[in-house]
């Protein structure tokens, strides 16, 4: 690979002559380079092209991977992110989601708050967040579509899903926003699948003064990431599994708290030990129980509980 020395001479493909390159490719920036840009942007230069240097990266394979990219933006939409799905079939959004949860941890310590309780733990937000779903009151049922069923024939089977927000002192926090999702039983999203209702299997929640909140949902089923754009390029090639062990998305924020983004996994569920997206944590794994609050008429009943950071410490 050519590279350039300090008179701007093309050279060898030699360590002191890469490190002379990157320094050239970095050192274009103006004054006025945002300083944080700028950071950033020159390690990404300084790992991409020792990466591809290490690789023996050809034109070839440099074209492919832009064309994936290409191709993945073509498919993206405000009902798909295909660019994140990329980023989580490679591990990257969990990585970044264990950083920040880490740093706000950290940053709480630091901040003297000495926490009773541990925070709940954080996973990625995925491609099939949407916003605008609808609201509801606690106790409600965010399923629309009860006839859907999975390639078997079977219904999936109804949950009801309660718990409080608290803090890390467990003091209760009332007022806290709460979207809640997770796919049909046929393994799809609303925004995948022409035969569902807008919105079905999604719901906004508030906490009650006693930081309490309710749902029924369906207990969730596993099921594939898509494959037919970048991201299933990627797993194709690395012979990976697209599967995603069963869950339910939260996307809990309160002011005065850290917005928290995570999911809660089925215990049961077949496929915890290989998820396509590296998001399972042993924190998040529950048991969908037996009904046993009094009333209760699901198949399964969920008592979880979340705990929010303070802002202040994030």
């Amino acid at each position: 690979m050519p590279s350039v020395d300090t008179n701007g001479a093309t050279g060898s493909s030699t360590a002191a002559s890469l490190a002379t390159y990157i320094k050239a490719c970095q050192d274009v920036s103006g004054s006025k380079a945002n300083p944080r840009a700028k950071v950033i942007i020159d390690s990404l230069i300084k790992h991409l092209f020792e990466f591809a240097t290490e690789v023996d990266l050809t034109i070839d394979e440099w074209l492919m991977a832009c064309n994936v990219l290409i191709k993945s933006g073509q498919d993206s939409s405000d009902k798909r992110n295909e660019m994140i799905l990329i980023s989580d079939v490679l591990g990257l959004e969990s990585l970044l989601d264990t950083m920040a949860h880490e740093r706000a941890e950290r940053a709480a310590a630091k901040s003297g708050n000495k926490a009773a309780i541990k925070s709940t733990d954080s996973a990625i937000l995925g491609p099939f967040y949407r916003e605008n779903a609808p609201e509801y009151k606690n106790g409600s049922d965010i399923v629309q579509d009860h006839h859907l069923t999975d390639k078997e024939g079977n219904k999936g089977e109804t949950t009801y899903v309660h718990g409080i927000v608290t803090d890390l002192n467990g003091k209760p926090i009332a007022g806290a926003k709460m979207d809640v999702w997770h796919t049909a039983p046929n393994g799809y999203y609303d925004s995948q699948d022409e035969q569902q209702s807008p919105y079905n299997n999604r719901g906004l929640f508030t906490s009650a003064d006693d930081g309490s909140f309710a749902f029924k949902a369906l207990r969730p089923t596993p099921y594939p990431v898509p494959v037919d754009s970048g991201a299933g390029d990627i797993l194709k090639a690395l012979d990976r599994t697209a599967m995603r062990p069963a869950h339910i998305h939260f996307y809990v924020r309160a002011p005065g708290y850290k917005t928290l983004i995570t999911q809660i996994f089925d215990k049961q569920c077949k496929y915890m030990a290989a998820d396509a997206v590296f998001a399972t944590k042993e924190s998040l794994v529950v048991d969908f129980n037996k009904p046993f609050t009094p009333g209760v008429d699901t198949d399964t009943e969920l008592k979880y509980n979340i705990v929010l950071v303070p802002e202040s410490a994030a």
